[in-house]
């Protein structure tokens, strides 16, 4: 057996052993939250076993080579990517008792093995990164279920609950048509609001949050919000992202259906009701960002990187985002063995998938000391959909940071290297980009493609994206492979070198706030 091959074996079966815990990942499960789902690390290991961990001698630092990109990409194998795909979902299985099939979503068993493995996977190189977790509260909610029909009983089609909606009992309720777009008070000033009335409101201008809010403030027991494109054919996928005392049940159809309403209720001269109901719930839980930073390196110029640990509640999410989580940690372990000029951060956010909730929160929380050290950050989410094309995020240096632009160059030319076809996709708001943009921070990053329709075949990029077919066999790994490597030779390229890349320019952070459409997979406007 080659001595790759053994220490890899001895690696794996110590991490099965494992439970004398350093003092910060005993403090992920020191929480009343993380006891509900998960009381102590030894619940991750499946033999129960109670041996010390064993750690494999390492090189000391000063003996260690200069990083080397093309060295740290060869460095990546499809067999690490399979085995870390495989403790992943092996995670997941924790929450199917709960769930009724597995899940990495926050708050379950699932997703605090998940933290507890990444932790395990880093604390095998704890004297080369410092490991650290960020506590935060992620508002998180489910929507049981929901009714909006006509007063004959036909269910109105499109018709589909926002995210994060408060609930409201069944009631029959008159519709009322809101002028303009109801982002304002003014729109609602003139109305006349019986008990038991329903907001009928466009999108457009304002966040869904705020129309809910806003129909709540003057009397309506709940929206309907209709879609403003005429081409739309669902109802509206979006999030009330921050329900306060105001936000009223609210639900999206399509613009056709908006119509329709509209003209049925000059058709009744104003006396058109429907039937409104929705079972739902939404909490804050607590859950946690990782966060492992190089000891070494230029603390002034940090490299920073992250993807993130959860999924969606529906299933697994090996590949959304369990294959960028496992190529941070594959290109986190095979560092180790270099040398570098400057830091690096890798990162794994909790709580993407309940609107980006831990990028944003540790982006929000940075000093201004902090912030202007990041001289980058990259993101990589899904990096392995089986029906795949390379993404490229379409950044410039006008509307995004500057040095967003040399980001998207150097994917280009990595992809352009080895003939491979790629495409430009827009920074629209569905990943864990959107905090580090609007502080300023200069970013970009790859993907493979989620929902959307694969022009080459006219299939979707991902069959499985936010299903429970989201599993192990979901994986390409010739792209899982691909982009794995391209994220070590751009963790390479910085970490050695920023001499051609932008100076950060603190004084424009503020201009940088962009029209993002998305806050993860759902619209907020």
């Amino acid at each position: 057996m080659k001595v790759a091959g053994i220490i890899g074996s001895i690696a794996a079966a110590n991490i099965v052993g494992a439970s004398i815990l350093p003092q910060y990942i005993q403090e992920v499960f020191s929480t009343g939250e993380v006891s509900e789902s998960l009381q102590n690390l030894s619940d991750f290991f499946e033999d129960g076993s109670k041996s010390s961990v064993f750690t494999w001698p390492h090189l000391p630092y000063f003996l260690k080579p200069g990083v080397d990109s093309e060295k740290l990409q060869d460095s990546i194998t499809i067999d690490q990517l399979n085995d870390t795909a495989w403790d992943l979902y092996h995670a997941a299985n924790a929450s199917t008792k709960q769930y009724g099939h597995p899940t990495r979503v926050i708050g379950s068993k699932g997703h605090w093995k998940t933290i507890g493995y990444i932790l395990s996977q880093l604390d095998e190189h704890k004297d080369y990164y410092d490991i650290s977790v960020q506590s935060f509260p992620a508002l998180t909610g489910k929507v049981n279920s929901f009714n909006l029909s006509f007063v004959g009983g036909d269910k109105v089609p499109t018709a589909t609950p926002f995210a994060l909606t408060p609930p409201v009992k069944g009631f029959l309720g008159k519709l009322i048509e809101i002028p303009n777009l109801g982002c304002d008070d003014i729109d609602y000033k003139s109305l006349v609001v019986p008990k038991n009335s329903i907001a009928l409101i466009e999108r457009g201008q304002c966040p869904f949050g705020r129309k809910s809010n806003l129909a709540g403030k003057h009397g309506f027991k709940a929206a309907l919000i209709y879609d403003n494109d005429p081409l739309s054919k669902d109802g509206i996928k979006g999030t009330l992202e921050k329900p306060d005392k105001h936000t009223v049940a609210t639900i999206g159809v399509s613009y056709k259906e908006g119509k329709k309403l509209i003209a049925a209720l000059e058709l009744h001269q104003g006396d058109y009701s429907l039937y409104f109901e929705v079972d739902s719930f939404v909490k804050n839980i607590k859950t946690k960002n990782i966060i492992a930073d190089t000891k070494h390196g230029d603390p002034e110029n940090i490299v920073a990187l992250g993807a993130h640990s959860d999924s969606v509640s529906n299933g697994p999410g090996i590949n959304d985002d369990g294959s960028g989580a496992i190529s941070l940690l594959t290109v986190a372990k095979q560092l180790t063995g270099y040398k570098i000029n400057n830091k690096v951060r890798f990162a794994w956010w909790a709580a993407e998938e309940e609107g980006l909730l831990g990028s944003v929160f540790y982006a929000d929380h940075l000093s201004p000391e902090e912030n202007s050290k990041i001289r980058l950050f990259m993101d990589y989410d899904m990096m392995a959909s089986p029906n795949y094309e390379y993404q490229v995020y379409d950044a410039n240096n006008k509307d995004h940071p500057a040095g967003s632009k040399e980001l998207k160059n150097l994917y280009i030319d990595y992809y352009q290297s080895k003939n491979l076809t790629y495409s430009l996709i827009p920074f629209d708001g569905r990943s864990d980009y959107v905090g580090f943009i609007n502080h300023g921070i200069p970013s970009g990053g790859i993907a493979t493609g989620a929902e959307g329709i694969n022009d080459e075949n006219g299939l979707p990029f991902d069959k499985c994206y936010h299903s429970l077919c989201d599993d192990v066999s979901n994986l390409a790994f010739d792209a899982f492979l691909v982009n794995t490597q391209l994220i070590a030779h751009s963790v390479a390229t910085y970490a050695k070198s920023l001499e051609d890349f932008p100076q950060r320019n603190l004084n424009v952070t503020s201009e940088n706030v962009a029209d993002f459409s998305y806050r993860g997979s759902h619209l907020i406007l």
